[in-house]
Order: structure tokens, then C-alpha cells, then sequence
């Protein structure tokens, strides 16, 4: 199922910044396949794409007279470079967890995984530059303009942060340690909200901080991506159940056959598939008061709770 046309609009100019930034670095060739393999193969760049849209949404929002008069309101800059930084971020994750160490999985969108495409140790390599890569893309200029210090500081921390909690999610939803004193689905939903969620919700946060608004107009951004940020995942967890590898390009039925905790195996498949409507109604309803401005936003979120891999 496609995305939107004014959804994927941006991808080229995405992509192509993205591109350049790998480009920026002085690699051995081997190690510079590896990544273009694992960042500029096949994928929707849903990540990016929400940093590009919230950005563009928030800029009509910094533009009126009242954030104009806010004297503390940040410079606004291209939101290319948190693109790249949060899509760079994913691929080094999805190319980690594929390990045998953790998923040990063979498949991803359709292709052998990294480690499979080329070494376990290339793979791990290919991460580590890429994770170090996300935050040096912050530094670099984009269209030879450089970011103000202040946003640049305020996006590293924004990444930083992020990018812990998706790392300590892992490490509940592979290794456990989860609060004892949380309900069963209490402990799924950190896990989400950790795994998934924090990069998707930060990729929102980041694109409406690249458009200089003030920091007491970011939490409809916030939200809206926590929202998507934990239905995406709920969406993973059904198409888990319901789909086939052939399909969805990866290994499916994965999850419970490792005993992970998910939406479908906590309250069961017609649960999981409320909660996501519930989720889109969310959404939905904190976007409706930027009216068509936010017209992309509303249609990923809408493709988000349809999409079938």
C-alpha cells in the first residue's frame, strides 16, 4: 500500500540529503556499502517524513502574531538534517536487533538482513557509524547553511534522549526487568512507548523545533506522535500475527514464539485493533485545530493504522 502522494512528496530531497551526509565521511569502501545497504535500501522513511510534515505544519504555527511576539521563539532552519539524523538512528537500531545476539532475524523489507548481506562484524560496525553518523548530521550544513548552535543543542538532546529510551525498550522487551508492579498491559505499553515510540515521537518533536516554535507550542507534536509512535507498534504486533513473511518482507509469528508481550497476546486481537482506532481518534483530534495545514500528517497517521507490512 503506498503512502499518500503528499505524504512522500519530500522523499527525494530526504533521500538525497541523507545520501549526502553518508557521503561526508571518509569510510572504507566496505564499511560505506554496508551502510548505504542498511540506510538507503527499501523503506517508507515514515521517520523523516513525520520530521519534515510536523516541521512544515509548525512553521505556519511559528509564522502568526503570537509566536512572532515570543522573544525566546528559536531560529528556524531546514528540517533535512534531523531527517537524516532520525532515519539514520532507525537503521542503525533495525540493523542491531536483527543480530543473532537479539531478533536473530534473516529478513528485513524483503532482503537478507546486513549481517547476512555481509558479516555480523560489518554489521556492528555499520551500526556503530551509523549511530555516531546521526549525530554529526546535526553539524553539517545544509544547502551550505549552517544550524544555530541553540536548535542543534536542543535536537542532540531530543536524539540523545530518545535513542536511550529505544535502547533500554530493547532491553525490556528482549532481556525483561520490567517493573513488577505494572499490569500486563502497563508493562507492554512502556515497552512500546520505549522500543518504538521515542524515536517516532522525538522525529516528531525535532521537525517542530527546525521551525522555531516556542517551547510551549511543541506538546500537540509531542503528543500526536506519541500516539502514532505506540500505534505504529501495535500495528507491528498485529501484522505479526496476522500476516506472512512473503508479505511483510520479515519473519512474522516471531513474537510469540520468543513469549514477548504484546498488544494481540494481552487483550487480544479485536483489543489491539481498538486500541489502534482509539489511537488514530487521538491523533486526529490533536491535529484538527492546524486545519489543512496539517492535512499529510492526518493522511500518515490514516495510512499508519491501515497498513498491512
Amino acid at each position: 500500500m503506498a503512502l499518500p502522494p503528499t505524504v512522500e512528496a519530500p522523499l527525494h530531497d530526504i533521500e538525497r540529503h541523507l545520501a549526502a551526509v553518508i557521503a561526508s565521511f571518509a569510510l572504507p569502501d566496505a564499511l560505506r556499502a554496508a551502510i548505504e545497504y542498511a540506510a538507503l535500501g527499501p523503506g517508507k522513511r515514515i521517520r523523516p517524513l513525520l520530521t519534515w510534515h510536523c516541521a512544515k505544519t509548525a512553521s505556519a504555527l511559528a509564522s502568526n502574531s503570537d509566536e512572532r511576539a515570543t522573544e525566546t521563539r528559536p531560529a528556524a532552519h531546514s528540517p533535512l538534517a534531523a531527517c537524516a539524523a532520525v532515519e539514520l538512528i532507525h537503521a542503525f537500531s533495525l540493523v542491531h536487533d536483527d543480530l543473532p545476539a537479539l531478533d536473530n532475524d534473516d529478513l528485513r523489507r524483503g532482503r537478507p538482513t546486513l549481517h547476512r548481506h555481509t558479516t555480523e562484524a560489518m554489521a556492528v560496525l555499520a551500526g556503530d557509524a551509523m549511530l555516531t553518523a546521526a549525530f554529526a548530521a546535526m553539524l553539517l550544513p545544509v544547502d551550505g547553511e549552517a544550524m544555530p548552535p541553540s536548535l542543534a543543542i536542543s535536537l542532540l538532546a531530543e536524539l540523545s534522549s530518545s535513542t536511550m529510551d529505544m535502547i533500554a525498550g530493547q532491553v525490556h522487551d528482549t532481556m525483561g526487568g520490567l517493573p513488577p508492579h505494572l499490569s500486563p498491559i502497563e508493562q507492554v505499553a512502556l515497552i512500546h512507548r520505549r522500543k518504538t515510540g521515542a524515536l517516532i515521537a522525538a522525529a516528531c518533536r525535532m521537525g517542530a523545533r527546525c521551525a522555531g516554535v516556542s517551547e510551549g507550542s511543541l506538546e500537540p507534536f509531542a503528543r500526536y506522535g506519541e500516539a502514532i509512535g505506540l500505534m505504529f507498534q501495535i500495528v507491528d504486533d498485529l501484522l505479526d500475527v496476522e500476516q506472512n513473511a512473503s508479505h511483510t518482507g520479515k519473519r512474522t509469528r516471531k513474537d510469540h514464539a520468543a513469549g514477548k508481550q504484546t498488544y494481540p497476546a494481552v487483550l487480544g486481537v479485536e483489543g489491539a485493533r481498538d486500541e489502534v482506532r482509539r489511537l488514530g481518534m487521538q491523533a486526529a483530534s490533536l491535529l484538527a485545530p492546524f486545519g489543512e495545514g496539517a492535512r499529510p500528517l492526518l493522511e500518515l497517521s490514516e495510512w499508519l493504522m491501515r497498513r498491512t507490512r
